[in-house]
């Protein structure tokens, strides 16, 4: 069975990897080369946007590094200072509840499409709705007991 790879260079503590990488050895020592990289960091913020516990300050900036904003950016977004987001991002103060989902809601809808998918859902049902027709029926006059679709 191979070790596991604490994977800390996403910047987060409690990342391990079970397969997915390979340690290359070489004159300057040991690297490791991670496969799909961008697609494993896609599972790490799915993982933080879905689970219910509270984002620490490591995972918010996880998060908003990934949605590629700068803090003031975030700030902005989010209507407070720039202060603000590095006193979350280094466990200084709480991000409120109203800001955490708006930063996961975010995550979400950028990688995922998330939203998108479901109002086009929601609108290829309307659609599908609209374009059924009423079924009328009539009973055929000339042969008894035989029911065809009116025209």
């Amino acid at each position: 069975m191979h070790e596991k790879y604490h994977y800390v260079e996403c910047g987060l503590d409690d990342v391990y990897l079970v397969n997915g990488f390979v340690r290359k050895k070489s004159r300057r020592g040991t690297s490791i080369a991670i496969r799909d990289i961008d697609t494993l960091h896609r599972a790490i913020g799915r993982h933080l946007c879905l689970d219910k516990k509270d984002l620490n300050g490591k995972e918010i900036r996880f998060l908003r590094r990934e949605l590629l904003m700068s803090q003031s950016t975030l700030a902005h977004l989010l209507d407070v200072s720039e202060q603000t987001i590095h006193r979350w991002e280094t466990g200084k103060a709480s991000m409120s509840r109203a800001a955490e989902a708006w930063l996961r809601f975010m995550y979400m809808e950028r990688s995922e499409s998330f939203i998108k998918d479901q109002l086009k859902h929601i609108a290829d049902l309307e659609d599908e709705l609209a374009h059924r027709r009423e079924m009328t029926f009539e009973l055929m006059a000339e042969k008894e007991g035989e029911w065809k679709l009116a025209a």
